[in-house]
């Protein structure tokens, strides 16, 4: 049994990497883990809500156990609490300042979130962890969104999965829920990099190819521990 757990559905990659593992066989469920539940029903779908702060204090088996009204999650508990799932961890938790309010509640969401829902997949038995992160990550960075990011990523080396995929997009495209004046007018000016495939690294990529691309490595045999990826692979992954 091969299994997915997903936090960050909520976002622009997050909810496209939803997308992608539900309709991918190669996974039997995919567990989304957030603060709310979404609208949302599938077969393979199973939803996980709680204080996304206090993930480290979660005892998922007792969560499972709660949605479990018609016994429909007894086989993914039984094979959860005997290490006998293939589990696969998916990252797209994230924010930015303004949304977040400040730069420390920015940090306590972009890294200690990211870092602790880390842990959580681990003691669930992940072999392989997936993150959505950001180019120019740098933890020596003098600018503070990428070196959160920097740091974070350093971090999360120290779980030690058997593959961690660290995935750096640049300018994301899509549909977003809010409105981000800067990043609306940078795409007005980077669109035509997409146009006429230039600057394969830096310009925009669209939501969906981060997330097939994420699918698609997780799904590959494991050819070293830590890896990143950046938009001209995820490009090549996602065709």
């Amino acid at each position: 049994m091969k299994i997915a757990i997903l936090s960050g559905t909520s976002g622009l990659v997050g909810m496209q990497l939803m997308h992608q593992l539900l309709q991918n066989p190669a996974y039997d469920y995919v567990l989304s883990v957030g603060r709310r539940k979404l609208s949302l029903k599938h077969g393979k779908l199973i939803q996980i809500s709680g204080d996304m702060n206090m993930i480290s204090t979660w005892d998922l088996d007792s969560k499972l156990s709660e949605e479990d009204l018609g016994g429909e999650n007894h086989q993914v508990r039984a094979f959860l609490n005997e290490k006998k799932a293939e589990v696969h961890g998916f990252c797209a938790l994230g924010t930015t300042i303004k949304q977040a309010g400040s730069k420390e509640k920015f940090f306590k969401i972009d890294h200690d979130m990211v870092f602790q829902f880390g842990h959580f997949v681990k003691k669930m038995g992940a072999t392989k962890f997936l993150l959505v992160s950001a180019l120019g990550a740098d933890p020596n960075s003098k600018v503070f969104y990428n070196s959160v990011k920097g740091k974070t990523e350093e971090d999360l080396k120290s779980i030690q999965f058997d593959y961690l995929g660290i995935f750096r997009p640049s300018l994301l495209l899509g549909n977003r829920n809010e409105f981000r004046l800067g990043e609306e007018i940078a795409k007005i000016f980077m669109k035509p990099l997409v146009w006429f495939k230039l600057w394969k690294n830096g310009r925009p990529i669209y939501d969906y190819q981060v997330a097939k691309a994420m699918v698609k490595k997780a799904l590959q045999p494991v050819s070293k521990s830590v890896e990143i990826v950046l938009s001209s692979e995820m490009q090549d992954l996602s065709k």
